[in-house]
Parts: structure tokens; C-alpha cells; sequence
């Protein structure tokens, strides 16, 4: 492992308070630019996409992809949250081109997934540095405590999932930015409150969502979108077990 046990216990012990950890300098820059790279691939081979809906339905069949949510660093930090036995369950970039990137509004991951019991780590990927001014992902603290609730939807601005939490529910005020440099990686709970503004600067914001669950946890649902072949993908790596 990367990481103490002492660190383990205090990351552990920040996550259960806060509902979020951030490690630093997870991926090599050679790497991150392959990753970055890969999205500009994925861009022109996908036109009819969105560059915030480089999805999970393209993972199966991406080498690169796969490798990457496959590396031993990124598997010893969600080893930390869900233990040794790691499947994955979905991955997504995110990328915000400037000046036009959409906002994703509140919301709680969990509250669209068919996952039995609700075991389940994200870990986002910076591919790009993300700031304010690009539009990072900010979270209110605390906030995983909270039960999911459905979510309700939102067209009449555009956003990337379309839906958002009951305003009445996020206290703004208390949120808290996620400022990473490309290489970071940022670790959260599927109940806690987060979201991302639009991007409206003149720089990219990317990132890659991977949710990794152990193998002891269920999907439910052979029709969400969320779903993978993930028998497929655990044969990738040792570290990640086959069902």
C-alpha cells in the first residue's frame, strides 16, 4: 500500500466526518496527459456527444480505459474506503469545454443507482486542474449522513443530469470547493450533497468519476445506465476481484 495505516485511520476518520478526502499527486503528469489525450480522442471518435457524457457505455471497449481505472494507485485508495475485494460498477469523464461547460446541479450519487446495500467509493480524477473559475465540484460537509432522496427534474436550464435535490435541503453557505491540480484524485459518499457550476472560463475542466464497489454489493437493475459488464472488467486486475 501507498499509505500508512496511520493515514489510513485519519482519511477514514475525515471521510466519516466530512463525507469527502482528497489525496494529492495520486497520478504521474505522463499519465494524466494520456488521460487528457484520451478524452480528446474519445470527443472526435464520439461527435454526437456532449463532452460532459464521455460515459460508462464506452468503457468496456476502451483499452486505455480500462487500464486507467485499473491502476494500482487509484485501487489502493478505494481499497482504504470499501476493502481489498474491488469491482468496478461505473466511470464517466466529466469535461467542461470553456465558456460553455454545464453546471451540474445538487444532487446525491446513490439516489440513481440499484446498488444493494449502498457500498459503493467515487473516486474524481483531475484531469485537468479544476478551480472555481472552471467550474471544480464543491460539496456541503456533513451532508452523507443525510438519507437519499429522490431526485427532481430540472430542464429549464441546461445541466448535466438533468435533475437536482430539493433546494430546500442544501445550504449553500456551508459548501466547500474542490480545488485540484491535474494528477489529484478526491474521494466521496454516494448520500452527501455536491454539485459543480458551469464552466465559464476560458480553460477546460475534465475529470473521470470512477465508482468502485466491493464485490459483496449488488446491482439490482440489468436496465440502469449506471450498469456494467463488470465481471469483464474485474478480469483486468488482480487487485480487482471477479464476481
Amino acid at each position: 500500500m501507498v499509505h500508512s495505516q496511520d493515514k489510513h485511520e485519519h482519511v477514514r476518520q475525515k471521510y466519516e466526518r466530512d463525507g469527502y478526502a482528497i489525496f494529492r499527486n495520486v497520478l504521474d503528469s505522463n499519465l494524466i496527459q494520456e488521460a487528457s489525450n484520451h478524452v480528446d480522442w474519445l470527443l472526435a471518435k464520439n461527435p454526437e456527444l456532449r463532452p460532459e457524457h464521455l460515459h460508462h457505455r464506452l468503457v468496456a471497449s476502451d483499452p486505455f480505459w480500462v487500464r486507467l481505472i485499473s491502476d494500482d494507485r487509484l485501487l489502493d485508495i478505494a481499497e482504504i474506503f470499501i476493502g481489498p475485494n474491488i469491482a468496478l460498477f461505473a466511470s464517466h469523464y466529466i469535461s467542461k469545454p470553456p465558456s460553455d461547460g454545464k453546471p451540474v446541479l445538487w444532487h446525491q450519487d446513490g439516489s440513481y443507482w440499484p446498488l444493494e446495500p449502498m457500498e459503493v467509493i467515487t473516486l474524481w480524477l483531475a484531469v485537468d486542474d479544476s478551480t472555481p473559475e472552471n467550474g471544480c465540484m464543491r460539496v456541503i460537509p456533513g451532508t452523507h449522513t443525510m438519507s437519499l432522496h429522490q431526485m427532481k427534474q430540472r430542464t429549464d436550464i441546461p445541466n448535466v443530469l438533468s435533475s437536482e435535490i430539493d433546494p430546500e435541503l442544501v445550504d449553500e453557505s456551508k459548501a466547500v470547493d474542490f480545488v485540484l491540480k491535474a494528477g489529484d484524485v478526491s474521494v466521496h459518499h454516494p448520500n452527501i450533497i455536491h454539485g459543480s457550476n458551469a464552466n465559464t472560463s476560458v480553460k477546460r475542466r475534465c475529470g473521470l468519476t470512477i465508482r468502485y464497489i466491493p464485490t459483496s454489493t449488488r446491482i439490482t437493475s440489468n436496465q440502469n445506465p449506471s450498469s456494467l459488464p463488470v465481471w469483464s472488467l474485474a478480469k483486468v486486475s488482480m487487485r480487482i476481484c471477479a464476481w
